[in-house]
């Protein structure tokens, strides 16, 4: 925890002085050049499991995972430059979250969430390269808890994506209304790839006139070492986006996921249904119901189904702290979960957790 502290302290006065002297070189008469853009945030949350496990962990949930503690999730600072026609961006993440994101083997690139290039090139519309490391494309909710409509991850999120990779992508707005893009990637979660092969992925986003968006996402390729196999891995991603009023949105993001191996196919799908509802300028509701099914457990390591529902009410004060107070029931077919006698012995959990996100 010193070490954590020592690292945010030397990193935030170090791009906030850059900032500064940036500006002042820009106010001094370079006024073509765009400016530097840094901005971040801290989340901290309080999670009470009522089933009171004795290894103080919510089972299957992504980043609010200590039960019973006070915990730091997140600590972000982001350093960017928009593309104009080169451009940056550098993602510095500290915590326990970005301790599970970076799970893999350690290196120099561990505290950086995003490290990337940009360059717009003049051909049509425009088309956006970036090179280096970022978060994936899939899925419906990202790593930050204050981008999200609920404060904890859904059940997709957490099991059937990736959460980052190294390589190349590219984007192309086709017109106002459809919007194509490539990947070329290193692999799932890992900088330097485990084997010889390369995982493509694709998207496509559509929105026709009125309140809705249609993004169809994919991603494929070898994720076992070269001595395992040359089997992919692919996983398709849908989401949907409605909004219904300037108060109500909705969104349905569903997931199929496959991997082949010289033993089978294991296989894994879900769907998350959500909504979030402006009570007033400063506050929402959210609420997500999702299902989960790991047949061959390849996934979370159980052959079940997993189901959630989640009630969310979200507060702002002073425009720059979010405070969540979150209710979620977790379930599944089979006992799974822990009770403070430290066995699996429960289909069920229920958690209560309170974050609070504050935004500079």
């Amino acid at each position: 925890m010193k070490t954590l502290s020592r690292r945010i302290g030397i990193l935030i006065p170090l791009f906030l002085g850059f900032r500064a002297l940036y500006g002042q070189q820009t106010s001094a008469g370079d006024s073509a050049r765009k400016p530097l853009d840094v901005n971040g945030f801290v989340d901290f949350y309080y999670s009470k499991n009522f089933a009171r496990p004795r290894n103080h962990t919510n089972k299957f949930r992504n980043f609010d995972v200590t039960e019973n503690q006070f915990s730091l999730s997140l600590a972000e600072v982001v350093l960017q430059k928009a593309a104009s026609p080169l451009g940056f961006r550098i993602d510095a993440d500290f915590g326990p979250t970005n301790d599970l994101v970076q799970s893999g083997p350690k290196s120099t690139l561990l505290n950086l969430q995003q490290a990337y290039l940009t360059v717009l090139v003049p051909v049509g519309s425009g088309l956006t390269v970036d090179a280096g490391k970022f978060v994936t494309h899939m899925g419906f909710e990202v790593i930050e808890a204050k981008d999200n409509w609920n404060y904890s991850r859904p059940l997709l999120f957490a099991w059937a994506i990736p959460y980052y990779h190294m390589g190349v992508r590219a984007s192309y707005p086709v017109n106002g209304n459809l919007t194509l893009a490539g990947f070329l990637y290193n692999g799932w979660n890992n900088v330097v790839d485990n084997n010889s092969g390369k995982t493509l992925g694709a998207s496509v986003t559509y929105s026709p006139a009125g309140p809705v968006s249609i993004t169809a996402n994919w991603i494929g390729g070898p994720e076992q070492p070269d001595s395992v196999g040359a089997g992919n891995r692919n996983v398709v991603d849908a989401i949907v986006n409605l909004r219904v009023s300037d108060k109500l949105s909705l969104a349905l993001n569903a997931d199929y996921g496959t991997e082949s191996l010289p033993t089978g196919t294991p296989a894994w799908k879900g769907a998350a249904l959500c909504a979030k509802y402006l009570v007033t300028a400063v506050s929402a509701v959210a609420l997500r119901g999702e299902t989960y099914s790991d047949r061959d457990g390849y996934t979370t390591g159980v052959a079940q189904d997993l189901k959630e529902i989640t009630l969310t009410y979200e507060q702002r004060f002073f425009t720059d702290l979010l405070l969540c107070v979150e209710y979620r029931h977790d379930w599944s077919t089979v006992t799974v979960f822990d009770d403070n006698s430290g066995l699996n012995v429960l289909k069920h959990q229920n958690t209560l957790v309170i974050g609070t996100v504050l935004i500079f």
